[in-house]
């Protein structure tokens, strides 16, 4: 005979140990300013229910099950479906079941419209650095210029029988990626992304430049995909250095003091990749989730600036 379960919250209280997934989410629920993003969205969250029915459900409660959504690579459906399986989950997005409604993956897909339609994940993204900058976090002296290829589904089993218009093909050493390119310029002091731009794969890194910078700079740095005289010449100034990696002329070797330089700039390059990896490894986000440039977009704008809380978070704790 199956024992009588336990009230959860006499049931929480007595747990003797946290698990990490609730680590996380205290973590982030402590570093998150969630004043200053709902302050964002309000204006545009409906009052009152569609033709005078239900109440819409509290935003703040619409944000946390959004980020969830984000933190654990949750599809609308399944995020719906973890909100009943995990009392962590629940506890984060301030559901109690039996007290409070639980979001449907209706209303969680129509919450992600509404940031898609107004474009308010952008906003977030900025706000969120307006915040980093406020608790001095950011330094602007330096920027870290790179892109990583985002995977698309490339079956054409689907109801129009073909891949994303959008999306394209590029290589990469020897190896064909189809999909799109997050282009990233991150600060070279702490690490996080102050600035985002996307294009579809095949578009060449160095296209993206001018939207990667913020104009305060004495110094970039990035591969040698970024290569340009016209550039270098930008910041041949005093108190100016170019970091972009040294190449050899065309059938000659590289000189040893520009492969010293190169190790220098591949040593500051490398804190670069950090976004990149949050993303992919933390988040779970290894491919697009929706059709189109816009949605994924919107979708990497909020990835990218719930990145920069979780790189930051130790020192935004303290």
């Amino acid at each position: 005979m199956p024992k009588q379960p336990a009230f959860p919250g006499l049931r929480h209280a007595m747990k003797k140990k946290q698990t990490r997934r609730e680590k996380f989410l205290a973590e982030m629920d402590a570093v998150v300013p969630w004043m200053r993003l709902l302050a964002l969205i309000e204006p545009h969250y409906p009052k009152v229910g569609p033709k005078g029915g239900r109440p819409p459900m509290p935003l703040e409660t619409m944000l946390r099950v959004y980020f969830l959504q984000q933190w654990y690579a949750l599809s609308d459906p399944m995020a719906e479906e973890m909100l009943y399986d995990s009392e962590s989950m629940r506890r984060f997005a301030g559901i109690e079941l039996g007290d409070d409604r639980v979001p449907d993956e209706t209303t969680i897909l129509n919450f992600r419209h509404l940031l898609e339609k107004h474009a308010l994940t952008e906003r977030l993204f900025v706000e969120v650095n307006k915040h980093l900058a406020d608790q001095g976090i950011t330094l602007r002296s330096g920027t870290l210029v790179d892109a990583t290829i985002i995977d698309a589904p490339s079956s054409t089993k689907n109801e129009a029988g073909a891949r994303d218009p959008e999306m394209s093909s590029t290589k990469k050493g020897n190896d064909w990626f189809f999909g799109m390119k997050a282009h990233v310029g991150v600060d070279a002091e702490s690490g996080i992304v102050h600035s985002l731009e996307t294009t579809t794969a095949k578009v060449h890194d160095s296209q993206v430049w001018d939207e990667l910078l913020h104009g305060e700079e004495t110094s970039v740095w990035a591969d040698k995909g970024y290569v340009s005289a016209a550039r270098e010449a930008h910041f041949s100034g005093p108190d100016k250095f170019w970091g972009v990696m040294r190449k050899a002329p065309k059938g000659a070797a590289l000189d040893p003091i520009d492969e010293h330089i190169n190790r220098i700039i591949a040593m500051v390059r490398a804190r670069v990749e950090h976004p990149f990896r949050v993303l992919k490894r933390q988040f779970g986000y290894l491919k697009t989730r929706y059709c189109g440039l816009a949605k994924n977009r919107a979708q990497l704008f909020t990835l990218f600036a719930l990145g920069n809380l979780f790189l930051v978070r130790r020192k935004l704790m303290v």
